[in-house]
């Protein structure tokens, strides 16, 4: 879109009085009559040409030095990058959540309309006090996300789902399917990749638990991470594909790609969407069939949500040892409910008790993960799938998280002292546990001092 198109959009979204300003946008009313001016003497003088950033702000710059000069109001220096700034976000950029998208802090971005944006700031959400000038604001918004990576959002096509080039995830509805107004949901790329010793550091994990999954990778066993949203299902499949040995051809299979495994031999497969006739989808079901041709050592599925269960239990059972997953599930009881549920979803009809008898042989440990009202997120089991018994799947919980009875959020993953049936899977790959890592803790805490 050319500048004058955009600068043009820009004087068409007012449609009201001016917002009240805010603590944090002190010239509400001159970066309005500024934008006003710029989209009707800029908009003439360059609408048909094509303008990079660089040149965009050049020429905002030059303008608003010039407005600024013809204008009663004095601007101090801050006052001044301040405004041009804002112009600039407007013009090119997101508009008024470009500064929560550029802060390193913020992990997730969410818009519920023009005056309710919030960001995640280490887990906690916050209410902030910025806010879209219109519903038409935050519409040209979304429309320019969605154009950015060839998506289109519009009232026959109101909702688009899309991942940015720095691979931040996009979610968008509008109106009608939106029934108060535009929302939008960005879940930002970070930038840094945490290790494992990391998790530790945080909390999340303990020694002794990090040495245990860690000979579960490397002893080739198949892994499902489960947990709610926003619980750190993808992180943690980073941390643990760390240890996969540099050999390994791995193929991972992902709605929209979030993994960045080190490793350099690794085919990275993203699901398609269907075109605006509706045509041409690929999803997850497909890409593990075909990973199954690609000769893989290690198949990695960002998150099982359908029938593609089924074809990811079959590859697990059948040489592809050392797979991994992930799915939306509370405890690790629900995550092989909600696989055998997905199974079902393939339409074969098989009996509940071949399902489960295929899940026992397929799944050898489930880690659950949970996110504490900190906002912190940890490892809350870990839990070896022990096989089939004729009518249910039976576990065995290996680590558990105690929560202190005062604080949930004050708690430790420890040890339940039971030992897994998996040590002779490990041993075939050379991997052997120590005894000290199943040595339970006290069942009591010592008293403070």
């Amino acid at each position: 879109m050319s500048l004058g198109r955009r600068l043009a959009q820009l004087a068409h979204d007012r449609d009201g009085p001016l917002p009240r300003a805010t603590a944090l946008d002190p010239l509400t009313e001159l970066r309005d009559r500024t934008r006003d001016t710029l989209a009707r003497d800029l908009g003439k003088r360059l609408g048909g040409t094509g303008h990079d950033a660089a040149q965009l702000k050049v020429v905002v710059s030059e303008e608003l030095d010039r407005m600024i000069a013809e204008s009663a109001r004095l601007l101090t220096p801050a006052e001044r990058e301040q405004l041009a700034s804002t112009l600039i976000d407007d013009v090119l950029g997101y508009g008024p959540i470009e500064p929560l998208l550029a802060d390193p802090t913020v992990t997730e971005v969410m818009v519920n309309g023009t005056d309710a944006i919030f960001a995640e700031r280490r887990g906690v959400l916050e209410l902030t006090n910025l806010r879209f000038r219109s519903d038409d604001h935050l519409r040209q918004v979304i429309m320019r996300i969605a154009a950015a990576v060839g998506r289109r959002i519009d009232e026959s096509s109101p909702m688009v789902d899309a991942r940015l080039v720095d691979g931040s995830r996009v979610n968008a509805v509008i109106p009608p399917l939106a029934v108060d107004g535009p929302a939008l949901t960005i879940r930002k790329f970070s930038a840094d990749t945490l290790a494992a010793d990391d998790l530790v550091t945080m909390g999340s994990l303990t020694a002794p638990s990090l040495a245990l999954l860690s000979a579960i990778v490397r002893g080739r066993l198949n892994i499902i991470v489960s947990g709610g949203t926003g619980t750190g299902k993808t992180t943690f499949l980073n941390v643990l594909s760390s240890f996969i040995p540099i050999s390994d051809r791995i193929v991972t299979i992902e709605d929209a790609v979030e993994l960045r495994l080190r490793q350099r031999h690794v085919i990275r497969l993203e699901c398609k969407t269907a075109n605006i006739e509706g045509q041409g989808a690929i999803g997850t079901r497909e890409l593990v069939r075909n990973s199954l041709r690609m000769r893989p050592d290690r198949i990695i599925v960002g998150e099982c949500r359908g029938p593609e269960a089924l074809d990811m239990l079959q590859a697990m059972s059948t040489g592809h040892d050392g797979s991994l997953g992930t799915l939306h599930a509370n405890t690790p009881e629900d995550a092989l409910s909600r696989l055998e549920t997905m199974v079902m979803m393939a339409g074969l009809e098989l009996p509940t008790s071949v399902v489960r008898e295929q899940l026992a042989s397929a799944i050898d440990v489930v880690v659950q993960l949970e996110r504490l009202r900190s906002g912190a997120r940890v490892v809350s089991s870990i839990t070896e799938v022990a096989g089939f018994d004729g009518e249910r799947v039976k576990l065995n919980p290996l680590f558990q998280r105690r929560f202190d009875e005062v604080s949930i959020d004050d708690s430790e993953l420890e040890s339940t002292g039971n030992r897994p049936n998996f040590a002779r899977k490990l041993a075939k790959h050379g991997v052997v546990l120590a005894d000290a890592t199943f040595e339970s803790l006290p069942t009591t805490r010592p008293e403070a001092a």
